[in-house]
């Protein structure tokens, strides 16, 4: 017998064939369950805009204010220092984000809600249900990271970006989302509800302190130890992908192909840890 969420999906698959009956010619069953699936998330989501965008914008934007605004105008960062910023806190934003809304859904789902035992009674392989909790994840983070653009033009004063640099921002945010949205879906399945504190604690502060947010790769030469540290986090990547496409001037320490490279390397072995954890959770 279905449950409520399960009935859910299937009249969401209704009501997208009514809405548009060519749909039903046009795609598979499986796909077309697999976007109900994803469409739920993002609805439920709209539905408590209030709570999402506060988690979106209060970090960043105080690190804007604080790292652009009050050290520039106290005389410890130069001039320039919000260009460098500004792609590191919109990877920031979206490499967190998505980990953060893939990682704790799951967490309660396989806990106490007990609500992923619905979306596995959908008509489509399991494996799926986890891509569309890391696809749900990918496309927060996706949102953090481009709001953020706007948000640090007008805070930090810097410039706008030329149209040419977009399509590297956009494939670097893209790329850096879904890491996060897999890296979550991993933690998602792994993390045990009584540690998600303790958890949380000890893998957000080293990601976010080492992923080359708040300085430039090429700046840590003299820690060269630091240096390797960052290297093995794929947020430096995100950051240093992002201003690669941004920032004129000498060549970016880490160029923009091998950013890219980098995080498809990390999103590949993530999400098939990710997607066998939530196998192995889904059938224990």
């Amino acid at each position: 017998m279905k449950t409520a969420e399960a009935a859910e999906t299937a009249e969401a698959v209704e009501t997208a064939e009514a809405a548009d009956p060519g749909a039903r010619h046009d795609l598979g069953p499986v796909t077309r369950t697999f976007l109900a699936v994803l469409w739920r998330d993002l609805y439920t989501t709209t539905r408590r805009p209030t709570a999402f965008l506060l988690q979106v914008i209060v970090q960043p934007l105080l690190l804007f204010f604080v790292f652009g605004k009050v050290l520039g105008e106290a005389g410890f960062t130069k001039g320039d220092f919000g260009a460098t910023l500004l792609p590191g806190v919109m990877a920031l934003n979206a490499f967190l984000v998505a980990l953060e809304n893939t990682a704790m859904p799951l967490i309660m789902d396989f806990s106490w809600s007990g609500e992923i035992e619905d979306r596995l009674l959908a008509p489509i392989p399991g494996e799926l249900v986890a891509v569309a909790k890391s696809a749900y994840g990918t496309l927060c983070g996706l949102f953090a990271g481009l709001v953020m653009a706007p948000v640090g033009f007008l805070v930090l004063g810097t410039t706008g970006w030329p149209l040419a640099a977009w399509p590297g921002v956009l494939l670097i945010l893209v790329l850096g989302a879904a890491t996060g949205a897999a890296l979550g879906l991993m933690l998602g399945t792994i993390v045990s509800p009584d540690r998600i504190g303790v958890t949380f604690a000890i893998v957000m502060a080293p990601v976010t302190f080492t992923g080359s947010v708040q300085y430039p790769w090429s700046s840590l030469g003299h820690l060269r130890w630091f240096q390797v540290i960052s290297a093995i986090n794929p947020l430096t990547y995100v950051s240093e992908g992002l201003r690669a496409a941004t920032l004129s001037g000498p060549p970016s320490s880490i160029p923009l192909w091998l950013d890219a490279l980098v995080l498809l390397s990390a999103l590949a072995v993530t999400a098939v840890i990710g997607i066998r954890g939530f196998m192995s959770r889904a059938i224990g």
